[in-house]
């Protein structure tokens, strides 16, 4: 949502609005990296212990993925975590093999 105070969105109307903010303001270039954006969630998934949260991650990408070892391991680590990691290839690219 383009607050890193507060990067959470609450329900799918939140969704809606970050990603229609997001389709304004953000340019798409690589690399494309996802590690960081995953352990980063996965940090604010693993606080909350009590059952009360759920974390859907929604990654909207144009890009193939350029730290591949990097993402498969952060998926792995996030596993056991109250969270779910979604990714969506958008345009030409070639995700075939991702």
């Amino acid at each position: 949502n383009n607050n890193m105070e507060n990067p959470s969105c609450v329900g799918i109307e939140g969704v809606l609005e970050s990603y229609l903010q997001s389709l304004r303001t953000v340019q798409l270039y690589g690399p494309t990296n996802f590690a960081p954006v995953i352990n980063q969630v996965a940090g604010t998934a693993a606080q909350v212990t009590d059952g009360s949260q759920y974390h859907v991650l929604l990654i909207i990408t144009d890009g193939v993925i350029s730290d591949m070892l990097q993402t498969k391991e952060a998926i792995v680590t996030a596993s056991s975590l109250p969270m779910s990691i979604i990714i969506v290839g958008v345009g030409p690219a070639e995700f075939e093999g991702e």
